[in-house]
């Protein structure tokens, strides 16, 4: 199935086993393996950008319109009691959810069509290793999500970091570009170079002008508080 190895290799990743802290804290998260978005009240938000990926299609060509992500979420521990909870409630036990740290889920991005997959959720314990593992296939359009929603933001950033790695998140992926899609990928990559330097460009030139402002605005200033001064010393006379 496409995308199939991507996503072995991240949930090796995710079976690393990591020390958990004092109990209301999350287990600590390898900064060089994950990139933190946004934090929560109860959960923080990280995807795994050394396993980030490209679908690849059964022909074993690469897909650069469907971008799969793994992600991870370390809760605190209301959001652990919480879970433990809905699950009693579901299922009249929450036995085996005794260590519960978080959850990593593994998401299928449409690119085109701006639309989330969550193909799985896995339930993970302290050491990161798989408590429970549903497969939810519910799939959501980002432009329909708020700029305040949680999901919105972490989605959007995942999608902002896409724009600006693809050429590493290219190398993560086991598979083959057809000609006309590098073709096509080079050229946008080019095209994208090209509005990056204009930006980064524009923001110089801001930037001066911000540096002329300030300069402008402290001699005007000195030049009051002279005057003030000297208008002072007269008055004093």
């Amino acid at each position: 199935m496409k995308g199939w190895v991507c996503r072995l290799l991240a949930s090796a990743a995710l079976g690393m086993a990591l020390t958990r802290g004092a109990e209301a804290a999350p287990p600590p998260v390898p900064e060089t393996i994950y990139q933190w978005v946004q934090s929560s009240e109860r959960i923080n938000y990280f995807f795994n950008k050394e396993q980030i990926c490209y679908a690849v299609r059964d022909d074993g060509t690469i897909d650069l319109n469907a971008l799969i992500v793994p992600v991870l979420k370390t809760y605190d521990d209301v959001q652990i009691k919480d879970v433990r909870m809905k699950r009693t409630w579901r299922t009249g036990s929450s036995a085996g959810l005794e260590d519960l740290a978080g959850e990593a889920d593994y998401l299928t991005i449409d690119l085109a069509r701006g639309v989330v997959r969550v193909d799985a959720v896995e339930l993970l314990d302290s050491h990161f290793w798989t408590l429970d593992r549903t497969t939810p296939g519910r799939e959501t359009a980002v432009a329909d999500l708020t700029e305040k929603s949680r999901d919105g933001i972490f989605y959007r950033a995942i999608l902002a970091y896409e724009r600006e790695h693809r050429t590493d998140i290219l190398a993560h992926t086991k598979g083959e570009l057809r000609a006309e899609d590098r073709a096509h990928f080079e050229e946008e990559e080019k095209r994208h170079e090209k509005e990056r330097r204009a930006q980064e460009k524009q923001l110089e030139k801001e930037r001066r002008e911000q540096e002329k402002r300030r300069a402008k605005e402290k001699r005007e200033a000195e030049k009051r508080l002279a005057r003030e001064k000297k208008e002072a010393a007269a008055a004093q006379g």
